[in-house]
């Protein structure tokens, strides 16, 4: 009968199958060359499985491996969220998590949970592009408002709001000054964020037809970090309207993107969890004017 999986031994076999190498893997685990290799073989009797192909020329996946190379970061992730809860539960700290994306703003949810609740204490934790999820698979937060599109798979999600979107420009651009542009005035300028945050871009771009390469790291910017280049000219971002007004500063110009559809916020949640806190919530939000206000443009 197949062993419960080991999560150490997990963590080794994520290692190993981002590095594919074994001496960076160790290095990154802080353990032995051999110590790893001694667990990535036990790994593969319990599981009856060839997880590598080791030769002269490296380190490979095989296709067994492939297959538990996409599963194991969900597995780490729900038992860190569990940990979490574990811990927090028995310190006797009765509090609920709220994730949120910039330009939205959950203070009428939180208290209006609190007052449901009392005792309970609400925290809020601000999230971005790239953990607007993650946060919820690891346990940093119990419910999160997101913005689409996300990868579901394994949440509960239910749109809540839609907003404008926006370009984002500098004050000395040649579209500075419009209060409206399309997609094809903005199909010759690069875009200083992940290109499937804005598919209907993508579908238009000069650079993407052209398949010119990308800065790295360059996807993985924050909204201050796009702004900053923004300004200076190195490009333009396509935000929010409730972002960009958040953001306001006198060195970047903001103009509506009139053919392109609305940013959608949702709330998500992990769909196996059971908890009576987030039914609460979900119920407090579905009773809510507004489910989360959403930042208007100033003016």
């Amino acid at each position: 009968m197949p062993r419960d999986l080991d999560l150490r031994k997990l963590r080794y076999f994520l290692a190993l199958a981002e590095e594919l190498n074994y001496g960076r893997a160790a290095q990154h685990l802080h353990i032995a060359q051999p110590v790893l290799s001694r667990q990535i073989r036990a790994l593969e009797a319990e599981l009856g499985a060839s997880l590598f192909v080791r030769d002269r020329r490296g380190v490979e996946l095989t296709p067994a491996g492939e297959a538990l190379r996409a599963d194991t970061p969900a597995l780490l992730a729900a038992a860190d969220a569990a940990r979490r809860r574990v811990v927090r539960a028995a310190r006797g700290t009765d509090t609920f998590t709220i994730g949120f994306m910039p330009g939205l703003i959950v203070t009428a949810a939180a208290v209006a949970l609190e007052a449901r609740r009392p005792g309970l204490r609400v925290q809020v934790v601000r999230t971005g592009w790239d953990d607007q999820v993650q946060v919820l698979h690891d346990g940093r937060a119990d419910v999160s408002y997101v913005r689409l599109p996300v990868d579901e798979r394994g949440l509960r999600v239910i749109g809540i709001a839609e907003e404008p979107r926006v370009a984002v420009v500098a004050a000395s651009h040649r579209l500075a000054g419009k209060d409206e542009m399309t997609l094809t005035d903005l199909a010759d300028e690069h875009l200083l964020q992940n290109p499937d945050a804005v598919p209907e871009w993508r579908e238009v771009a000069t650079e993407m037809r052209e398949r010119v390469p990308r800065p790295p790291g360059e996807d993985r910017y924050g909204v201050e970090e796009k702004l900053e280049h923004v300004a200076r000219g190195r490009g333009v971002a396509v935000l929010p309207a409730s972002v960009a007004a958040f953001y306001t500063r006198p060195d970047i110009a903001v103009a509506t993107i009139i053919d392109i559809g609305p940013s959608r916020v949702a709330l998500a949640w992990q769909a196996q969890r059971r908890s009576p806190l987030i039914r609460d919530f979900v119920d407090v939000v579905g009773g809510l004017d507004s489910p989360c206000t959403v930042l208007a443009p100033p003016g």
